[in-house]
């Protein structure tokens, strides 16, 4: 059931409409309500060449958004006693840290990993990591965190993340959009395309399509595809603790304080999906995510009575600056469009 058309659908609108007008090249929002109403928008084409406009159903890369799904399968396994959030990296892959990274893996817990206070910093393709800070204090967000998070998945189950996150949460959820690529690196169809402004190692370039570019070194950190209907369905089960039992659920969102990391502000991160305060001082829950050709978001109010998801098919709009105004339209109730 469409949402009747209002002042609020018109100031969404009016925000998408600037995301493009700052830096595109499309975005969509889609928002929905626990009552079944939902309104969605776009701006923009998918497709810089043909000009063809944004569509609903279109499948995209969420990049960071995929830690809560990694998150999820984790908790999953420790409610299973599988695993403890308080073994360390070494229990579970001997000398990986020590080996790789230049960390000791007896002294990082897995809950470290998920919240981002293993001290192990963040690394990019090709580049040597820097040495690692202390265990358990300050948090520094790093995408090393979630990639021994999914080895260590791999390492208990004896099958594949990909797997995992489709036995565990999309085909319970019926997310029929949403997948961890593999080898092939597939952007399913239909699909806007993906443009970024930056080469692989994060330098700036003239725009360009990426969409078939080879993203799997993201992996357990910022590999998947999905949709925003799925992402809706994903983030509404996790808010109402569908996919969790109570324990597992309480510690998902326990947060760590981000403050002075550099990070997004107003945030608590907890164990892959974060807290972030608008402006108005509402606060949200969800997530986001940046990877090279797309920038996505889905966030609710805490009851998940009302959730957006929102994506843009490029790298180099300033997204905090469209996730505020979208995101203040759609929850700040004195908010001027």
């Amino acid at each position: 059931m469409s949402m009747s058309p209002g002042p609020a659908q018109a100031g969404l609108q009016h925000a998408l409409d600037r995301a493009v007008t700052d830096g595109g090249p499309g975005v969509v929002a889609d928002l929905r309500d626990r009552q079944g109403e939902s309104w969605f928008g776009a701006a923009g084409v998918a497709d810089l060449t043909t000009g063809r406009e944004r569509q609903p159903g279109e499948h995209f890369r969420i990049g960071s958004f995929t830690k809560a799904f990694t998150g999820t399968v984790v908790l999953g396994l420790a409610a299973e006693s599988r695993l403890t959030l308080d073994d360390t990296v070494a229990t579970r892959l001997p000398g990986v840290v020590e080996d790789h990274l230049g960390g000791d893996g007896t002294t990082i817990t897995i809950r470290q990993l998920l919240n981002h206070t293993s001290g192990l910093p963040d690394a990019f393709p090709g580049q040597e990591p820097p040495r690692p800070g202390t265990p358990g204090g300050r948090f520094i967000y790093s995408k090393v965190n979630y990639t021994l998070a999914g080895l260590i998945v791999e390492g208990v189950t004896g099958s594949t993340l990909a797997d995992e996150i489709e036995r565990r949460v999309a085909r319970p959820l019926g997310l029929t959009g949403t997948y961890l690529p593999g080898q092939d690196n597939t952007v399913r169809e239909p699909h806007a395309r993906h443009y970024s402004a930056f080469d692989e190692g994060g330098g700036p370039t003239e725009v360009h399509d990426v969409t078939g570019a080879d993203l799997s070194w993201a992996g357990a950190a910022g590999g998947m595809v999905s949709t925003t209907s799925d992402l809706h369905r994903f983030l509404r089960a996790l808010l109402d603790g569908d996919l969790l039992p109570p324990a597992q659920q309480e510690e998902m969102f326990t947060t760590v304080s981000t403050e002075g990391a550099d990070w997004v502000p107003g945030t608590g991160y907890g164990l892959g999906v974060y807290s972030q305060e608008l402006p108005c001082g509402v606060t949200l829950w969800g997530g986001g995510g940046f990877v090279q050709g797309s920038t996505t978001y889905a966030m609710g109010d805490r009851r998940g009575d009302r959730t957006l998801v929102s994506n843009i098919n490029g790298d180099w709009n300033d997204f905090l600056k469209t996730f505020y105004d979208l995101y203040g339209t759609a929850f700040c109730p004195t908010r001027d469009a």
